[in-house]
């Protein structure tokens, strides 16, 4: 499985951002998906997932402002980012599970000017 994350860019605080990353090479029904991220000099960090089901899960540092969503028949998924904060800056990598094995994409940079 190829993970292809796109949307990433600068913006003000306070503004949006839609990330959305698509998986290919899918043999196996891809079951959680998700977001993690990683600001310069941390750990990475997880951010939000989305089961098959469509149950989604956020860190406490994202809730209210960030919303996950999946098209499942399309393996994509979503990252609607609203009233987005300096501390939001990172490398933001999709993640996808296959109940066989963990996927990782390759990040795409989200930088939030104060």
């Amino acid at each position: 499985v190829q993970l292809q994350a796109s949307g990433g860019g600068l913006v003000q605080a306070g503004g949006s951002l839609r990330l959305s990353c698509v998986a290919s090479g899918v043999i196996f029904p891809i079951n959680l998906m998700g977001w993690y991220r990683q600001a310069p000099g941390k750990q990475r960090e997880w951010v939000t997932t989305v089961s098959r089901g469509g149950s989604t899960s956020y860190a406490d540092s994202v809730k209210g402002r960030f919303a996950i969503s999946r098209d499942t028949a399309k393996n994509t998924v979503y990252l609607q980012m609203s009233s987005l904060k300096p501390e939001d800056t990172a490398i933001y990598y999709c993640n996808a599970d296959d109940l066989r094995a963990n996927y990782w994409g390759q990040g795409t940079q989200v930088t939030v000017s104060s």
